[in-house]
């Protein structure tokens, strides 16, 4: 760079800037382009016949009256549909033993959830549509439904897919130093029991798809409200048997995601195979009542764990068993084993003790398929953790916050190694809690909280320590087979005025990627942050690349950004030194402008450069060739992800006579490297908290014996909203990563990771001189009451 700067030292810098998302405006105006915007010729409609029972043999299918129906254009069912759409297995090389059976787009012989499509009516119009779904009759065979996951391994219970034998999806076991020495040494053993209810992601925008096959062209476009575009690309060629450059995948705008639109789903495949099948555009567009039987689940784990202590507060030794439930299949490409592994390696993961010994199961049941979700694993991983350690600090006398501090990886032990062998470069526990007791006056609430239980005011703080998963390296899926691409890329283009264009791969969820890859290529190449332009998601404008998952966007699509931007700098100023007969290096580009590096005199402007260099080449110096398109990938390859850290504090009050939690409060400090934009780093945290939250206090898939979904409507599941929430406080440490120059980890899951343990213990903390705990979330009422022996 030029004068030995850095990004954050140039004059024209942006990083670190809360600069506003370049595309709220036309959000706000209603100018945005979901896929229900999208119009195009010949617009036909799907929708589709949903399994009402958990488990079933598909006997036989009636559809001779749907097929006449007005405005019906085709009944397909299952095996018909099987001839265009090939199955898959969601399984993955790395995760040794795993095991799942095929799904096909339309389940062909049997249904195993209830809200599984098997029959899709295609018409002109979604009431037509809707109509002619009526009309089928379906004859449908009941078989034994899996239900409960803790008894879907006993030796009586029939495995859903025959061929695999049980129920047992993946298993994985770890054990690291003297775990038993530990336990029988120690002064203290805790032992909890932890349940955390399966619950969904309920996104402003539904999943919608709309898939236009041009025969004449030879393309299959298709327009999605998706995350990772070119990982559908790839899908779609594959199971439709196309060339990968037929297939062209449009992700405009995005009304949120949190995870659950990066997965394969039956219904969205069904829709794609049906435009082939018809030779026109298909549009489904899931309705908020299908929503929440067909978008996936998460979370739905049972852990027994235990912690052993030294007299004097050292954690010794913890032993976990996770076992969780991911209903009838593994999702397909990323598998459902992923959350629990994630279990495995985090549990424990800020702190320094040397025996670890767990155990993940992920079971088959007759429920709805569960995957990744925002923070996969991490919620669990954090309150198993933390929920022991404080209930070890009530029983040692010791304070909560003492006891972290004293237990946590010192800051200067960096690089190490976790526990449970994951690799950290550089985090901040002791900086990040020192930070977090001074923004929330620690010592005042206590002092207050001390002095409103000697009225019978129960409140209560809690505190929970966490690290994150970010950038993740191409040692993620790619060594398990997956295409799924780690690397992110960026191609900019100087315009003839002056502008510059960033095609960039990551994508647009609601986030602010357009605000941060603007911040990165404005700083990198010189240009005003309003002349620059962002375009993403879509595979036929923008790099190969993985999209957005795992809070990958602004570390790996950032540096993607910054390198481009730093490469289409130096191009810029060799051609301009060339005209100005001056050397390269004694140039710079500033506020759009060719400066002198030392002074800052403007020596041309851009826009004159772009006007010789594309529309008067011939002037230039023999040997010049101005080349103002430049493209350059990133991919992290010295760690396998760049861990992140923080800690959080709740400040609730208990209502012990109705069982009511009133949050009064919420504090996060986080660490996610380089902060390139504080105001969009800050709003992911407290978006992050607030999901949390809703996960530890609100939100639950209800399921009776039979596998039926019981609250599947906004009606019935709860959600947070603004009137529950607390004021949520947020700072930052900064450790920069050094396996990038922008030095950025993620910060999109941070929030959720934390909050829901920083809750929970804040309600246990305001009932312990009551006597009563609770360990199962969502913390509803009716939990606490349980507790306290009322109900």
């Amino acid at each position: 760079m030029s004068g030995g700067l850095t990004f954050l030292d140039r004059p024209n810098s942006y990083i670190g800037r809360s600069v506003p998302r370049p595309n709220a405006r036309r959000l706000l105006e209603g100018r945005g382009t979901f896929v229900d915007d999208v119009a195009v010729p010949r617009l036909a409609h799907v929708a589709f016949l949903r399994s009402p029972v958990a488990h079933a043999r598909i006997a036989a299918l009636h559809t001779a009256a749907a097929s006449a129906m007005p405005g019906v254009l085709a009944v397909v069912d299952g095996p018909a549909l099987a001839r265009v759409c090939a199955p898959w297995v969601g399984v993955l090389g790395h995760f040794k033993g795993l095991r799942s059976a095929p799904q096909h787009a339309l389940a062909v012989d049997r249904v195993t959830w209830v809200g599984e499509p098997f029959c899709a009516v295609v018409a002109r119009s979604r009431p037509e549509a809707e109509d002619a779904l009526a009309a089928i009759r379906a004859d449908l065979e009941p078989l034994p439904a899996v239900v409960d996951m803790e008894t879907a391994l006993d030796p009586g219970t029939p495995p859903i897919h025959p061929e695999l034998g049980d129920n047992l999806a993946f298993e994985r076991r770890l054990e690291v130093g003297d775990v038993e020495g530990a336990f029988r040494d120690a002064a203290l053993v805790v032992e909890e029991t932890f349940g955390f209810g399966r619950h969904t992601g309920v996104c402003l925008e539904p999943r919608a798809i709309l898939a236009d096959w041009n025969a004449a062209d030879g393309l299959l476009t298709v327009h999605h409200s998706f995350q990772a575009p070119h990982m559908m690309q790839d899908i779609l060629a594959k199971h439709l048997a196309l060339p990968e450059g037929a297939v062209r995948v449009i992700c405009r705008d995005v009304g949120g995601s949190f995870g659950i639109k990066v997965h394969i789903y039956p219904d969205e495949m069904a829709t794609c195979a049906l435009a082939l099948m018809l030779r026109r555009p298909v549009k489904f567009v899931a309705d908020r009542l299908e929503s929440f039987t067909s978008d996936i689940h998460a979370r739905d784990h049972r852990v027994t764990a235990r912690m052993a202590f030294s007299a004097e507060g050292d954690i010794l030794a913890l032993d976990m068993d996770d076992l969780t439930g991911i209903g009838p299949y593994s999702v397909y490409p990323r598998t459902s084993a992923v959350e629990a592994n994630q279990v495995v390696n985090l549990t424990g993961g800020p702190y320094r003790h040397g025996a670890y010994r767990a155990r993940a199961r992920v079971v088959l049941q007759n429920k709805a398929p569960t995957c990744q979700y925002r923070a996969v694993g991490h919620p669990i991983a954090t309150m198993v953790a933390e929920g022991l350690l404080d209930l070890g600090a009530a029983r040692l006398g010791l304070d909560p916050a003492a006891i972290r501090l004293r237990n946590v990886i010192p800051d200067d032990a960096y690089p190490c190694a976790g526990v449970s062998g994951i690799r950290l470069e550089k985090l901040s526990h002791q900086a990040a809690l020192a930070k977090l007791l001074a923004m929330m006056d620690y010592d005042a609430l206590r002092a207050e909280q001390a002095a409103l239980r000697r009225e019978g005011v129960h409140r209560g703080i809690g505190l929970s320590v966490f690290i994150e998963i970010t950038n993740p390296s191409a040692a993620f899926y790619g060594v398990g087979g997956a295409r799924i691409s780690a690397q992110d890329g960026c191609t900019i283009r100087l315009d003839p005025q002056g502008g510059v264009v960033a095609a960039i791969s990551v994508t647009e969820q609601g986030q602010g990627t357009e605000a941060v890859i603007a911040q990165v290529v404005a700083t990198a190449t010189g240009v005003p942050l309003g002349m620059v332009r962002v375009v993403s998601g879509d595979t036929q404008a923008t790099p190969y690349g993985g999209g957005t998952w795992a809070s990958r966007g602004a570390g790996i699509g950032g540096e993607a950004a910054w390198q481009a931007g730093k490469a289409l700098r130096a191009n810029v100023t060799a051609v301009a030194a060339a005209i100005l007969q001056a050397r390269a290096e004694t140039l710079d580009i500033r506020e759009g402008a060719i400066v002198d590096a030392a002074t800052g005199v403007e020596r041309m402007s851009l826009a004159e450069l772009g006007r010789i260099a594309y529309f008067r080449p011939d002037t230039l110096p023999a040997g010049v060739q101005p080349e103002f398109v430049v493209t350059r990938h990133y991919v992290p390859k010295d760690y396998p992800f760049a861990f992140t850290n923080g800690v959080q504090a709740s400040s609730v009050e208990v209502d012990v006579e109705t069982g009511f939690v009133r949050l009064l409060g919420h504090w996060c400090v986080e660490d996610c490297g380089t902060v390139l934009n504080p105001l969009l780093v800050d709003e992911q945290i407290r978006g992050g908290i607030v999901q949390g939250l809703g996960g530890a206090l609100f939100e639950h898939c209800l399921y009776d014996s039979e596998g039926q979904l019981l609250n599947g409507s906004m009606a019935d599941y709860l959600v947070p909203m603004a009137g529950e929430m607390p004021d949520i406080a947020v700072a930052h440490v900064v450790s920069a990563t050094a396996s990038s120059e922008i030095g950025a980890k993620g910060a999109g899951e941070a929030g959720t990771a934390g909050a829901p343990a920083a809750v929970v213990n804040a309600i246990n903390d305001a009932l312990r001189p009551l006597g009563a705990r609770v360990s199962r979330q969502p913390v509803t009422p009716e939990t606490i009451l349980e507790a306290l022996g009322a109900i």
